[in-house]
């Protein structure tokens, strides 16, 4: 089995889970932050927007310097509605299952570098990459994302199966 074909199914589940957070998330709250020290939800949401982005990336790039020297550094885009999340989301969605689904064994197996300043900060190979960088890094801050619908009362949808939110009263266990 080709890398991708194993792949694909889990990219087009996490980011079909990942959808229906980002689609609870109400205009007003943008700028709740649990905590001080806290991202506000707005920015919480637009970092897990553009992470397919760097998938698509990391797929046609050998790598990314994230403050290059002598160059301007890595700007997050300031995405302010819900609206302006879902339609960046879809479009960065759209854009990295196409690079996956281009991509051959050969092309995952290539190592790819994160460097700030130049510097290498890690290589890995493309899949892996992908994997850590992307999915498990959308689904950690996905993780953090229920935590501010929760503290808002807004209910939280179930990744794996029906939330408590979504269980009927007295109904089995939560997904």
């Amino acid at each position: 089995m080709a890398i991708k074909d194993a792949l694909l199914p889990e990219f087009d589940q996490e980011m079909a889970n990942t959808r229906k957070f980002l689609e609870r998330i109400p205009d007003d709250k943008f700028k709740y932050k649990p905590h001080e020290k806290s991202t506000d939800m707005g920015g919480l949401a637009s970092h897990i927007v553009m992470m397919p982005d760097w998938g698509a990336d990391t797929m046609t790039k050998d790598n990314f310097d994230y403050a290059p020297v002598g160059g301007p550094a890595y700007q997050m885009p300031v995405l302010a509605t819900q609206k302006q999340l879902l339609e960046a989301f879809d479009k960065n969605v759209a854009k990295a299952r196409a690079a996956l689904a281009a991509g051959d064994d050969a092309a995952f197996m290539k190592p790819w570098s994160l460097l700030a300043g130049g510097k290498v900060i890690f290589t890995m190979p493309r899949v892996a990459v992908i994997r850590s960088m992307i999915l498990n890094h959308i689904i950690h801050h996905r993780g953090q994302l229920s935590v501010y619908l929760r503290l808002n009362n807004i209910p939280v949808p179930g990744p794996y199966g029906p939330s408590a939110d979504e269980m009927p009263p007295g109904g089995g266990q939560p997904g």
